[in-house]
């Protein structure tokens, strides 16, 4: 859409406009606004390239929307699409708002009555002025289809006949949307008034989605985080919730500015007729655990996230198509079949603005050089997916999966394969059966969303090449062919002497050493096997630097915390990709920093009344003779001056004073001095 609207002959300048949007930092507004600062003035007509701009409409500017607007948190930075910010207070707000050729009030979401307000008193504000419009103006309200909520099916006898913009007249508002479809009336009503002057739009949009996700967003966050096995679906789920992508209402309204079309009221969604439930399936499906379960609508308010409006927004349950958008507008849409059907596109969107990126690592090092303990810390640090290689740990959880008959009958067929293997290879599971499970662990979705660490594995040339090797080779290029999606992008080598490994298993409990397998004989014959396999040409790390993903190398020094090799991968690595610490988590994190100040106190002051002791007993008690003699010889230096350098000249002006018994001796001596 982007590309659409910016392209243009360079001989076909139009006349730049400057377009007014509310609330340019929440989330529908911003979209909307920096959708249009990204598209020429006329873009969105056809006829444009052939014909050319009209000769009253040839600018010297580059044709560009010119974005100007309120935001909602006054503290906040400006952004970066918008020429100006303005105060939210009328007084100050109108006369911007005769300054623009476009005045767009969006009160489709979370909107409060003030916003409301604000909107019906813009229109009117600019109504009263209308005599003195230099040109036309025109005002967009963008409201909500709740205000179609409660209206009759267009034939009572077919429910599946969608109503349309030809029913505006039987139009039913919900409850909660009284204002929203007042204010409605009042944008058409004052717009009628003298057109030439003031032209008046309404759109009703859908739930509108993409970008990141605004009313949906709690669903893409449950299923991003994987915390619950079943995402919840809120009531029976069956009602039909009309949806828009907010980059596809960007475009509407760009049309409605381009177009200026007889037509003032319009509805605005997808061709999606997709249920509740269907909607949070498919989020679940592609970006969760793939299962959904049906609550009682009521426990949407224990979310503590979703608002009344936004329960009201998922309860509604319409079947409506917009005729007029598709016959007077020329719309390149984003998402025209609506999020189901543009599901890969649309989590896409949400993962990059939101910065939700998967962190892949790889730890690689001689055995007991550390590289489970740095792997647990920094799935800790990272909230990442530890993978180890135990096969023991694979065979038990596939016992655990599945609760369906049919991923029961799965999870047993994969069992008794796993048992077979191990079987027929003396207790150890086939290289073909642990090639498949690490390739499954590392595709699955909680490291497909999070990011992993892989620990220790693989451990050769040949064995990277197979976990992730990807079939659809690139025969023209010299590097192996490998798949991008779970590639680790970080390695790291831990490195230590063989000394010093020997000495940290010997200092190991016999018990952890015995279940680490790091008995005497048994740890240096996989400790020689290690270097054995890492002198060859064709190592694990070559592999890796085939791949231009340069291992770093790192020193493991005689640190029980790890805490060095900690803050030099952190500080590789970067900040966390994620959503940060939960409410949970940052209460712990308060706690033990007040426990940590506390105790740091407590040693300091610990530590400030033993120095003072150690001073205390330093000092020898002084006499007055002493301490006289002490002060008298520390102070001869400065006698010694005053005596030969200051003496002298005091003197001399003390008896000038006396001579010539000024108004101001100070004065008088200052004078003097300044003169010598």
């Amino acid at each position: 859409s982007a590309i659409f609207c910016t392209k243009r002959h360079q001989n076909n300048l139009y006349r730049t406009k400057r377009v007014f949007v509310n609330n340019i930092d929440t989330y529908s507004s911003k979209c909307i606004a920096k959708f249009l600062s990204t598209c020429m003035v006329g873009g969105s007509l056809e006829e444009a390239d052939e014909d050319g701009p009209a000769e009253d409409e040839t600018a010297l500017q580059d044709g560009t929307f010119q974005i100007v607007g309120t935001i909602s948190n006054n503290e906040g930075e400006k952004p970066s699409f918008a020429l100006q910010c303005y105060s939210q207070k009328r007084d100050q707000l109108l006369p911007s708002l005769l300054e623009c050729d476009v005045v767009v009030y969006n009160i489709s979401e979370h909107a409060t009555a003030e916003m409301i307000d604000e909107a019906t008193w813009a229109i009117s504000a600019l109504h009263s002025d209308i005599e003195s419009f230099a040109s036309q103006k025109i005002f967009i309200l963008i409201s909500s289809v709740m205000t179609w909520a409660m209206s009759k099916p267009a034939d009572p006898n077919d429910p599946e006949i969608p109503l349309t913009e030809d029913d505006y007249r039987r139009k039913r508002h919900h409850p909660n949307f009284k204002e929203h479809a007042n204010a409605e009336k009042m944008v058409l009503k004052l717009g009628k008034t003298k057109k030439s002057k003031l032209s008046s739009y309404v759109v009703a949009a859908g739930v509108q989605y993409g970008m990141g996700e605004n009313l949906l967003h709690y669903f893409f966050k449950t299923s991003w985080l994987g915390e619950f096995a079943k995402v919840p679906v809120f009531g029976p789920g069956t009602n039909i919730i009309p949806t828009i992508h907010v980059n596809d209402l960007a475009g509407v309204i760009q049309n409605v500015i381009d177009h200026k079309p007889k037509i003032h009221y319009f509805l605005a969604m997808d061709d999606s007729n997709n249920t509740f439930e269907d909607i949070v399936k498919i989020i679940s499906f592609v970006l969760g655990p793939g299962k959904i379960k049906k609550v009682p609508k009521e426990e949407a308010y224990l979310t503590k996230v979703l608002t009344n409006a936004d329960v009201d927004y998922l309860s509604v349950n319409l079947r409506i198509e917009p005729i007029f958008l598709k016959e007077t507008f020329n719309l390149h849409w984003v998402s025209e079949a609506g999020i189901i059907d543009n599901i890969n596109r649309v989590v896409e969107e949400y993962k990059l603005l939101r910065l939700l990126l998967p962190i892949r690592i790889c730890l690689l090092g001689p055995p007991a050089v550390g590289k489970s303990s740095v792997a647990e810390k920094l799935c800790q640090h990272y909230k990442l997916h530890h993978i180890n290689l135990k096969e023991e740990e694979a065979v038990n959880g596939t016992e655990q999966e599945g609760e369906s008959e049919e991923a029961l009958s799965n999870a047993q067929d994969q069992l008794d394969s796993l048992k077979d293997s191990m079987e027929q290879n003396g207790g150890r599971l086939s290289d073909g059966l642990v090639y498949r499970i690490m390739r499954d662990k590392l595709n699955s979705t909680p490291c497909r969303n999070h990011g992993f660490v892989l620990d220790g594995f693989p451990k050769s040339y040949d064995q990277a090449k197979e976990i992730f090797y990807d079939e659809q080779d690139d025969p023209r290029s010299k590097m192996p062919a490998f798949n991008k999606k779970i590639i680790p992008e970080f390695i790291f080598s831990l490195e230590a002497s063989d000394d010093f490994l020997k000495e940290r298993v010997q200092n190991l409990p016999e018990s952890v050493a015995e279940k680490m397998r790091y008995s005497k004989d048994e740890y240096l014959t996989r400790l020689k096997k290690f270097r054995k396999a890492n002198v060859e040409d064709e190592t694990v790390l070559n592999y890796f630097d085939e791949l231009e993903i340069h291992p770093e190398h790192i020193e493991v020094n005689n640190d029980p915390e790890y805490g060095a090799v900690m803050d030099k991968i952190t500080r590789l690595v970067g900040r966390p990709r994620n959503y940060g610490p939960t409410p949970e988590e940052r209460e712990e994190m308060e706690r033990k920093s007040v426990e940590e100040t506390a105790q740091r106190l407590v040693l300091e002051t610990a530590e400030w009344n033993r120095r003072e002791a150690e001073t205390a007993q330093r000092r020898k008690p002084w006499s007055c003779k002493q301490e006289h003699e002490l002060l008298e010889a520390r102070s001869a230096p400065l006698r010694n001056y005053l005596m030969n350098y200051v003496m002298p000249s005091l003197a001399e002006g003390m008896m000038e004073c006396c001579k010539a018994k000024p108004d101001d001796p100070v004065d008088f001596l200052l004078i003097g001095t300044a003169a010598e």
